[in-house]
This record gives C-alpha cells, structure tokens and sequence, in this order.
C-alpha cells in the first residue's frame, strides 16, 4: 500500500515545518515547496522532500502536484506591517501565489486543499469573540490578502470541485517561531530579549489582547482538517484558544523589566470563538498559555520561576 504523498508549502518556515514534521511522524510521504525567503533549511525534516522553488511562478511547481493526496498551503509573506510597506510584493506571494497553488491543486485532482487564513481578516469589530460569520473588515494588504485567498478556495471548491478549507489561525506561538526582524512576534521576541537579558519592549500600554494559539494545536487542526468528512465546501474555520491575554500578562509570564515603546496600528483585541472548529474538526485547544511559554523557556535556557 503506496504512502499518501502530501505537498506543504512553506514547510521550511516556522508553522509550516511543526507541520511537516507531525505527517513525517504519521507516515505521509511529504513535499515541501519553498523559496526559502522566510523559511530555513535547517527546519525542514530531513525524511521530507524540499523543492525550492517559488509559488508565483505556475510553471516551477506544477509537475510536482502530479499524483499528490493533499496540500497543506501554508506559505506566504506574512506582518501586517510588512504588507503595508511592501503591497505589491506581499500581494504577488499571498494572492497570486494561492491562486497558482489552486490551479496546479485542481489539474492533479488532489483530495482537498488545506489553506492557512489568518485572523488578522476580520481587521477590527467591535464584538467579542470573533465569529465566522462576521463580515470580513481587513485593515492592512496582509490582513485582505489572507481573506482574499479564503475566497479563491471556496471558488475553487464550487468551480473545479476540488475540495477545499480555509482555517484562520490566531496569534500562532511556539519552537521555532522567529525572533529576527522588525516584525517578530511578540512572545518570541520577549523569550530571545529574556534570554540575552535585555529588557522587554511592549507596544504602547501592553493592555492590547490576543488570542495565543499554540503551534501544536495549530497543527493538530490541519491534520483533523485533512481528514474531516465535514469539511471541503470552502469552509472558513478559527482556530484559535479561546482566550486572549494581554502584552502585559505575556510579558510578566516571560519575566524581566519592561519598557514602552510607541506603538504601531494594530488591533486592540483578538479573541477566536472556536466553536466550529468543535463541531466541524473535533478540535479544541491543548496548550495553556502558561505552558507554552514556560516550555519556550526552557528550551531557550531561562530558569523558570526566576524574576528580575
């Protein structure tokens, strides 16, 4: 009996490789395509297959669909921040790289694509928790680009019947996470300023809230996602804890001084209901907050408990 062979794009980057490695582990023959712009080598399972190859060009990727089960796209150039100084390039990557994704997906009649939404579509509502049938308000390119793509799956679904799910991730955290850059998230970035004993810069008051979702349950999602009867109609799925904490908690878990810098526009409060993912998946959340720093912690060399 052959292996079900599965592509993921971006599998050399932070969400993509923890994936990778969880279908190594259950005995998928995996792909991973990657131009290698965000993600790294050294990531990527050495029992996976890496092509390096860039997404907006149809005609690198497209023989390597043939015979493939599923595809896990979780590449793009993601940051708001990044999306908002550079449109032009993060819409090539995040749209026309999707709709490649797509085209080559539907003429290898693969069994169902997997595409990684992020939450940062729903830009700012004014209820709490975010719920799937809000409107889509997206505040930044990145944040419509995401959304953009969730549309093309659907389509996709409806136009070339290749099954198709969307599932938004919020705040995704934990190994491997990048601390480098001007848009390094949050808990990675206080774990590596911990760790060299710098002092923690929170973004104006710290009282900011996000819904942290660990990698793990990130990638537990995807797999259920891959197998689930109920989905494959272009359906739009949180994934997310359920619980949002502030910069400020975040930073007094990690511990260390904290100093305030000026902050940037982002939204002041994410917090996913996570009630389909329930009932379409079977998924809920696994990792504390508290946990998931703690073990970041260690891994970084940082004494738990310890208060400067």
């Amino acid at each position: 009996m052959r292996k079900e062979k599965i592509i993921v794009t971006g599998g050399a980057g932070f969400i993509g490789s923890n994936l990778v490695d969880a279908l190594i582990e259950y005995g998928y023959e995996v792909h991973v395509i990657d131009n290698l712009s965000g993600g790294k080598k050294r990531n990527v399972n050495p029992k996976a297959t890496l092509h390096i190859k860039d997404l907006t060009r149809i005609e690198q990727i497209e023989a390597l669909f043939k015979g493939v089960d599923y595809v896990f796209h979780v590449a793009a150039l993601p940051r708001v921040q990044f999306s908002i100084e550079h449109p032009a390039e993060s819409n090539d990557a995040n749209v026309s790289g999707t709709v490649n994704v797509l085209i080559a997906s539907a003429k290898a009649k693969v069994k169902k694509v997997i595409y990684s939404a992020s939450s940062s579509a729903y830009g700012d509502q004014k209820t709490m928790p975010l719920v799937e049938t809000m409107k889509a308000l997206p505040k930044s390119p990145y944040g419509l680009q995401k959304y953009i793509g969730e549309l093309y799956c659907a389509l996709w679904s409806e136009v070339y019947k290749i099954p198709t799910v969307s599932l938004r991730y919020f705040n995704v955290y934990g190994p491997r996470n990048s601390s480098e850059g001007a848009y390094a998230l949050v808990i990675a970035k206080f774990i590596e300023q911990r760790r060299k004993n710098e002092t923690l810069t929170i973004t104006g008051d710290g009282k900011q809230t996000r819904d942290f979702t660990h990698v793990r349950d990130v990638v537990r999602a995807n797999l259920l996602a891959m197998k689930s009867k109920k989905t494959g109609k272009g359906e739009v799925i949180n994934i997310g804890a359920g619980r949002n904490v502030s910069i400020n908690t975040v930073a007094k878990i990690v511990g260390g001084p904290v100093k305030h810098i000026q902050i940037r526009f982002e939204p002041k409060h994410t917090l996913a209901d996570n009630s389909l993912a329930r009932k379409l998946l079977g998924w809920k959340p696994k990792v504390a907050i508290e946990d998931g720093i703690n073990e970041l912690k260690e891994m970084a060399g940082i004494e738990l408990g310890k208060r400067e």
